[in-house]
Formats: C-alpha cells, structure tokens, sequence
C-alpha cells in the first residue's frame, strides 16, 4: 500500500494492511510541514525457528508501532524512529515487512531452550 505523501492531512486517517501473518492498523496523520505520524499496532503470528535447538515455533505479535515519516533527508542523528521517503510516497507494506524481518533477524529461543543455562549439543 502506498500513500503520496501530500494528500495526508492533519486529521487522522485510519490504514489496515497485512503480510506474512502479521496485520498493521493504525493512523497515518501530518505532524509537520514534511512530517507524518504513523500510530498503529502490529498483531499477528509467524514461525521462527528457535536459535538453539533449531525447531520452529510460532512466535505471537502485539506491540505498538510509533514512528516519524519524512519527505526530506532528517538532520536529526538522536531520533531512530524517523523513515525518509524522499520519492514522496510512504510505502506502508515496506514498513511493516521491515518490522517482521527485524524480529525474524534476531536470537529467538523456543519456550524449552528460553532460559535453559545447561550446555547443549546436537549429533547429525
């Protein structure tokens, strides 16, 4: 889904999409001159394989999602939640697989090897 970046105005527009399992709900609301807020919520579930004993799991997802969209390069290097879209679209399905493949690219442990300090050891 991809939204030009002008025609979002200061009232909030409410926006719905979904990929891998995982759903995006939320606003999209102009916040400045060349900014837009995007509040939304990501829910859904995904298989991630555990990190230890490599089974695959179904990892649950509910958490808030706030973050500062741009149409110019930020000049602010302290504030990590800004996305620039210099084309002056916002690609939402960008924004929400960004965050899936986040999750999927760091150490997950399935719910037997989450806190299991013991040495752990595999023969193929």
């Amino acid at each position: 889904m991809v939204i030009v970046f002008d025609k979002i105005g200061s009232t909030a527009k409410p926006i719905e999409l979904s990929s891998k399992g995982v759903t995006l709900e939320g606003t999209l609301q102009k916040s400045g001159y060349h900014q837009v807020t995007l509040d939304a919520r990501l829910n859904g579930c995904f298989d991630l394989d555990c990190d230890r004993c490599g089974d695959t799991y179904t990892y649950d997802m509910d958490t808030k999602l706030r973050l500062k969209l741009s149409d110019l390069v930020s000049e602010d290097k302290d504030d990590l939640d800004i996305i620039e879209f210099l084309d002056g679209k916002i690609d939402l399905l960008y924004i929400l697989e960004s965050e899936i493949t986040s999750i999927e690219s760091s150490y997950h442990y399935c719910d037997k090897c989450d806190g299991n300090d013991e040495e752990f050891e595999i023969e193929y």
